[in-house]
C-alpha cells in the first residue's frame, strides 16, 4: 500500500559534480517517484537528473531550456514528470497549477555534456559519473512525460538496493556520499534557499513549467564570491586536483565508521604531508620525518594485507621491504661516481702512509655517505649511541662492507681479500 503523502515541502537529494550540485530522483514505473527516505527498496530503479541542473551555465537562456529539453525528451533522453499539486518542492519555483519539472536519463546528462559543456566540465562528469553510465546502459529510453501519483520516500541506507550493479563502484560512493536526504521538512529550513529566490539574479522567466531554473542564477553567485576570493578559487575549480580531492573525500565518506577509523591515522597523516608540503616553512627534515611517520604507520597494514592476500607472513616475501630496499640500493648506485671521486682525493692525499690510515670509524664518516652507515649500523643493532667498545669491534666490518659495496678497495684488508675472492 502506498504512503500518504502529506502536504509538506520536499528537498530533492544532490549530486556534486563540480560546482554543480545537480538534483535527481529515480523512477519507478509507470509512475511512482521515490527518494531517500525510510522506505526499503528491492527493485532496480532509474535516477532521473533535474534538467534545470543539467541544462544550467551551458548559455542557453532560461527561457529556451523547455525546448531543448523537449529535444532529449523525443530522443528518450528526457522527460517531464507532472506531480499532483500536493507535492511541493523547497528551492523550486514552479506554479502550482502547473507543477512539471524536466529530468534526463545519465544518458541524456551524458549527451547534453557532450554538446554543452566545456572540455573541463565534461572532464568531470566523467570522473565523477562514468560508473553509473556503466551500470545503466541498458536503460529503456524515457517516455516523453510521466504522470506521476506517489512520492515515496528511501532511506539513505537502502539506496543502495536501488542500483545494486553499482555497489562496488567508485561513482556509487561519490553518489551516496553527496546525497542530502530527500526529507518531508519545515519551511524554516529553506530560509537560505527561499532568499535565494528572492534575490535580483530571480529575474522572470516566460515558460510556466520552467521557472525553477536557479541553478545558474546560484552558480553564478558562486562564481562571483570565488572571485573576490581568489585564493581560494582553485579549490573550487574544474582542475583535475580538485576532482581528486572531492572525490577522494566523498569515497571516505562513504566507507563504514570501522573502517574510517581503521585508516583515519594514515589520512591524517597524508594530509600533514600535504600541508606541510605546501606551507610556507617547507622543511626537509620535517618531510622526511613524516615520511618516516607515514611508513611506520603503514607496515602493519601492508603487512595484513600481505598475510590476507598469500597466507603467508615472513619477512621473505615482504613486498614493502622489497620496494623499499630496490628504491634505496639505486640511490645508492647512483653515488658511486661521488663517492669514487672522494676515495680518489683520499688516496692522493694519503699516498705517501697508505699503511698508516685514519681509524676505520672516521674512514666510514670520510669516504662514504652517512645514509650508507647508518643503513649498516641499524642493521648490525648498532647507532651512534652504542658502546665504544662495540662501535670500534664492528667498524672495520661496516668499512669492508662499503668498500665492495661501493667498489673503491681503501684498505689492505679489502685489497687482500678481494685478491683471494677473485682468484677463486
Amino acid at each position: 500500500m502506498a504512503p500518504v503523502v502529506e502536504r509538506f515541502p520536499v528537498r530533492l537529494p544532490e549530486w556534486s559534480v563540480g560546482l554543480r550540485k545537480i538534483r535527481f530522483v529515480f523512477l519507478s514505473p509507470p509512475n511512482s517517484i521515490k527518494m531517500c527516505q525510510d522506505f526499503q527498496v528491492e527493485e532496480c530503479l532509474t535516477p532521473l537528473f533535474l534538467g534545470a541542473d543539467v541544462v544550467a551555465k551551458t548559455g542557453i537562456r532560461t527561457e529556451n531550456h523547455p525546448r531543448i529539453h523537449a529535444k532529449f525528451a523525443k530522443k528518450g533522453l528526457a522527460t517531464k514528470l507532472s506531480f499532483s499539486s500536493e507535492f511541493r518542492f523547497e528551492g523550486l519555483k514552479i506554479p502550482t497549477v502547473v507543477n512539471n519539472l524536466w529530468f534526463y536519463s545519465i544518458q541524456g546528462l551524458f549527451r547534453v555534456a557532450f554538446e554543452m559543456y566545456t572540455k573541463e566540465q565534461q572532464f568531470e562528469v566523467l570522473v565523477v559519473l562514468q560508473d553509473l553510465w556503466k551500470a545503466r546502459i541498458n536503460d529503456p529510453i524515457l517516455n516523453e512525460k510521466y504522470d506521476v501519483k506517489i512520492l515515496q520516500n528511501l532511506a539513505e541506507e537502502s539506496l543502495e538496493n536501488c542500483i545494486p550493479e553499482m555497489r562496488n563502484h567508485k561513482s556509487f560512493n561519490a553518489l551516496h556520499s553527496s546525497i542530502q536526504s530527500a526529507n518531508l521538512v519545515p519551511d524554516n529550513v529553506f530560509e537560505t534557499a527561499a532568499s535565494l529566490l528572492d534575490s535580483p539574479y530571480n529575474s522572470v522567466v516566460s515558460q510556466d513549467d520552467h521557472n525553477y531554473c536557479i541553478q545558474e542564477r546560484i552558480l553564478q553567485q558562486t562564481e562571483e564570491l570565488c572571485a573576490n576570493n581568489a585564493p581560494y578559487v582553485e579549490v573550487l575549480g574544474y582542475d583535475s586536483l580538485s576532482i581528486k580531492f572531492r572525490s577522494v573525500y566523498q569515497a571516505f565518506k562513504m566507507l563504514p565508521l570501522q573502517i574510517q577509523k581503521k585508516h583515519k591515522k594514515a589520512i591524517t597523516l597524508l594530509l600533514d604531508f600535504v600541508e606541510l608540503l605546501i606551507s610556507e616553512s617547507i622543511s626537509a627534515e620535517k618531510l622526511a620525518d613524516m615520511t618516516l611517520q607515514l611508513l611506520t604507520h603503514l607496515q602493519d597494514f601492508i603487512l595484513n594485507t600481505e598475510t590476507t592476500e598469500t597466507g603467508v607472513n615472513s619477512i621473505y616475501c615482504s613486498h614493502m621491504l622489497y620496494t623499499v630496499s630496490n628504491w634505496l640500493g639505486h640511490q645508492f648506485y647512483s653515488a658511486n661516481a661521488s663517492i669514487s671521486r672522494q676515495v680518489e682525493e683520499f688516496k692522493t692525499t694519503h699516498i705517501d702512509r697508505i699503511t698508516d690510515l685514519p681509524p676505520t670509524e672516521e674512514l666510514v664518516d670520510k669516504l662514504f655517505p652517512e645514509a650508507m652507515k647508518v643503513l649498516l649500523l641499524s642493521w648490525m643493532g648498532l647507532d651512534d649511541y652504542s658502546a665504544l667498545w662495540k662501535r670500534q669491534s664492528e667498524y672495520p666490518i661496516v668499512l669492508l662492507i662499503l668498500e665492495f659495496a661501493n667498489h673503491n678497495l681503501i684498505t689492505g684488508v679489502a685489497h687482500v681479500l678481494y685478491s683471494s675472492l677473485i682468484c677463486k
